[in-house]
């Protein structure tokens, strides 16, 4: 059954994850999602109608009216109490701490409010347990020669715990950031729409949040090793290129990327996670002009990486407090934040683990550069058997109609989401959640144009097995992307290839969509092959 345009709005807001109001002129709740309701402890028949300040600890409510109908004469999108500590007042008389944001809703007469009120109890709470745990750590480095056996039978079992954390916490993720990929793909009324992009945000911020907290304590326990190999600045280059060309774009900046033949010795997914965290916080803090990637010293010793900006700057004292867990340039701890203050202490423990050097030039209102200095692998040699553009022929792969992918995916969750998203992009899709299942795919099909399938399948399955059947069927050019919520030292050493995509779990689904159309063939390409 297909929802109206109003229906489809009310389940949207009922599905945000934070909880959503909708108040009046008058400050009267006229709409409470059921995450309100699980928030605060009121049923839905108690609470509708009331003032807003019912959910406002007593102390606090005189100042919110004045507030709120000062809002109301000056509408616009903006986070609530910037600058203060707010407090939630449930209805057993508990008070509990909050983000709040305000979104007017456009052309409604008279006027409404959508307010997303976010619980960061949980936040605040890791922010005191990862403080407490770096101390413990600290502690237990100073007696590590007495317990060295032990203290590596428990890192170990870190590891498992965490790489099995780390895709089973994604896996929910990467279902939400589709299905709002979907949903935005579906609808056009302009308040499902701002709902949406802020679920979005929201998504964003979790994936964010979860991805550094796993970074932070892979790092604190040192369960990652450093894979050391020779590659190329170029291929990094272009890599950091294509994942934040969009977003530099989106906020009005210029990217600018360095063409470099430099090679290196070093870790390439570490030094690819050092320039992804400083590019970032370039962008972060840069509001206009440009951002640069550049390599201006290569020798047969040293190599140059810069990261440049014309944002912010960083004065003088503030430069030996940005590598700390959650420390932003001029954001107190108290106010509405972009981000949580964890990627340079990722950079720094990633510096200190490959025993490279980092240092940092910055003036207030003029831009920061940060330089990454690491060691030289000379120069290259081309790789046996390329072309001469550097890329092996695919055989053509003969079909018509809507480019065809198969999607192996054992989580229903996860692969109903991916299903939902290709197909309302054009694309027909056979879902299966098993290597047997695939294979009998196959058997039905006889062809398709890419294979889509998550690393972990169940028991003494894997993506690669379903890769390797395929491209036993379909050729060794085959094209593939494989998806994982694993971040485990055994998902790096995978091998790549140019038919071949790896990428992490959650994955935003623009993001996917634009690697899905890099592998595959153009429009034109598919017409002369059918022609042909």
């Amino acid at each position: 059954m297909r929802l109206t345009p109003p229906e489809l709005a009310h389940s949207a807001l009922e599905a945000a994850p934070d909880a959503m109001l909708i108040v009046d002129a008058e400050g009267a709740i006229c709409f409470a999602n059921r995450q309100v309701f699980a928030l605060f402890g009121y049923a839905r028949e108690e609470l509708l109608g009331l003032p807003v300040e019912t959910l406002i600890p007593q102390r606090f409510r005189d100042r919110h009216l004045a507030h709120r109908g000062d809002y109301m004469t000056r509408m616009r999108v903006r986070p609530m109490g910037q600058n203060l500590e707010l407090y939630g007042l449930r209805r057993d008389a508990s008070e509990f701490p909050v983000e709040i944001s305000l979104s007017p809703v456009a052309d409604n007469d008279p006027p409404l409010v959508v307010v997303a009120i976010r619980d960061v109890s949980e936040r605040q709470r890791v922010q005191r347990e990862l403080i407490v745990a770096r101390a413990v750590a600290e502690d237990a480095r100073n007696v590590a020669d007495l317990a060295r056996e032990s203290a590596d039978r428990a890192n170990q079992s870190k590891s498992r715990f965490l790489a099995t954390a780390s895709h089973d916490l994604r896996q929910p993720l990467q279902a939400l950031a589709l299905l709002n990929g979907t949903l935005r793909r579906a609808v056009s009324d302009p308040l499902v729409t701002e709902a949406l992009a802020q679920q979005e945000q929201a998504i964003g911020a979790m994936s964010r949040l979860l991805n550094a907290l796993l970074d932070i304590s892979k790092l604190e326990s040192r369960s990652v090793r450093p894979d050391i190999t020779e590659f190329s600045v170029a291929r990094i280059f272009e890599e950091m290129r294509r994942e934040f060309a969009s977003l530099a774009t989106r906020k009005g900046l210029t990217l600018q990327v360095d063409a470099t033949d430099a090679c290196i010795r070093s870790d390439a997914s570490l030094v690819e996670q050092v320039l992804r965290n400083l590019l970032s916080n370039a962008i972060k803090y840069t509001r206009d002009g440009t951002v640069a990637l550049v390599c201006p010293f290569a020798d047969e010793s040293i190599v140059r990486l810069e990261v440049r900006d014309s944002g912010i700057g960083i004065s003088a004292d503030q430069i030996p407090l940005i590598y700390d867990e959650f420390y932003q340039v001029g954001v107190a701890t108290n106010t509405t934040r972009d981000g949580y203050g964890l990627g340079l202490a990722i950079v720094k423990r990633i510096v200190a683990l490959l025993a490279l050097k980092i240092e940092v030039h910055s003036q207030p209102g003029r831009g920061s550069t940060f330089a990454l200095l690491l060691p030289s692998a000379g120069r290259l040699a081309p790789a046996p058997g390329a072309s001469e553009d550097g890329a092996a022929a695919a055989p053509a792969v003969v079909h018509s109609g809507q480019p065809r992918i198969l999607l192996v995916e054992d989580d229903p969750s996860v692969r109903d989401a991916t299903r939902m998203l290709l197909k309302i992009e054009g694309f027909a899709v056979t879902a299966v959640g098993s290597l047997e299942e695939a294979l009998d795919a196959f058997a039905a099909h006889r062809h398709f144009d890419l294979l889509m399938t998550d690393y972990h399948l169940g028991p003494n399955q894997t993506g690669i097995q379903v890769i390797a059947a395929m491209r036993e069927r379909l050729g060794p050019h085959f094209k593939a992307v494989l998806v994982t919520g694993d971040t485990s030292p055994m998902i790096r050493s995978i091998a790549s290839d140019p038919d071949l995509r790896v990428t992490s779990k959650p994955i935003r689904a623009e993001a996917l969509l634009r690697l899905l159309r890099e592998l595959l063939p153009s429009d034109a390409d598919q017409k002369t092959r059918r022609s042909g």
